[in-house]
């Protein structure tokens, strides 16, 4: 599979994981339990990934440990603040804001890789802050939701694009294997999550659904790095944005009268979406 269709994957995937954790907390509102039943989840099925691909690319684990410290900030720090992005804003709208993460990626080009401005990047920039506008503007918002889940779906941006570009950086050269990358950074996650949330974790009463959360991501996450060991930032970042429309899509299929999914929200998403390909594609 190619680098495209790996990535077009991991935005469904990614989309499936949100929507199933608003569904999730729910029904469980326990942020602790929700954050640490998806890593121990994803972990799992990376570990497994990567016991089908060792026949036949080996394994290096010694040389994994990069890749451990890149997911310390996600899913380590990331995922935390994912889950109280789609508890206090919705799925939907936490989706949203997810997809302006190719605007942080450029940013982060532009200022410590000295890449230059072009037409085509300002352009795709504004697209995205009309859309983030469009979302932040609604009048009609369910009375669940909260405007600092926004802001925790923006930080999660910036490290998704810290992560993304670092994990692309580590794939040039190494010997391990896309799974065993994964397993590796959500180890490392997993171990921050556990650290910092496990001991708030009362009961497991409720896991479950949470681990089959845990399910999606972890394909999500190896889908993604198995993306950018075959292509360039500029290239997966804005197709895994397109986790946005996936978001939206599957908010209206499932959960629409609880998430109250609007001309807005459908509207932002497409100008977010917009703006991160006319990025990618030009940058």
């Amino acid at each position: 599979m190619t680098a495209v269709g790996l990535a077009l994957l991991s935005a469904l995937l990614f989309g499936g994981m949100s929507v199933g954790l608003r569904i999730g907390l729910s029904r469980h509102e326990d942020a602790a339990l929700a954050t640490v039943a998806t890593v121990v989840g994803a972990l799992g099925v990376a570990l497994v990934a990567a016991a089908l691909e060792a026949p036949a690319r080996g394994v290096h684990a010694g040389g994994a440990w990069p890749f451990a410290l890149a997911g310390l900030l996600q899913p380590g720090v990331g995922q935390l603040l994912v889950t109280l992005a789609v508890r206090e804003a919705g799925a939907s709208r936490a989706s949203v804001v997810f997809g302006a993460a190719p605007l942080v990626s450029v940013t982060i080009a532009l200022v410590a890789l000295g890449e230059p401005v072009s037409v085509p990047l300002i352009v795709g920039a504004v697209l995205i802050v009309a859309g983030g506008f469009e979302l932040a503007r609604e009048r009609d918002r369910p009375g669940h939701v909260r405007l600092i889940g926004l802001l925790y779906a923006f930080l999660v941006t910036i490290l998704f694009s810290a992560r993304d570009n670092l994990v692309r950086w580590l794939s040039k050269g190494t010997t391990v294997p896309p799974a065993t990358a994964a397993a590796a950074a959500l180890a490392g996650g997993t171990l921050v999550v556990l650290v910092a949330l496990g001991p708030r974790v009362k009961s497991l009463r409720g896991v479950a659904p949470f681990l089959g959360v845990g399910v999606l991501f972890g394909l999500s996450y190896v889908s993604l790095f198995e993306a950018y060991y075959r292509g360039r930032v500029t290239v997966v970042s804005p197709l895994v944005a397109t986790e946005s429309l996936w978001g939206v899509a599957l908010s209206l299929l499932l959960i629409r009268h609880h998430e109250k999914v609007g001309r807005r929200i459908v509207v932002g998403a497409l100008l977010i979406v917009a703006g991160g390909a006319l990025i990618g594609a030009f940058r």
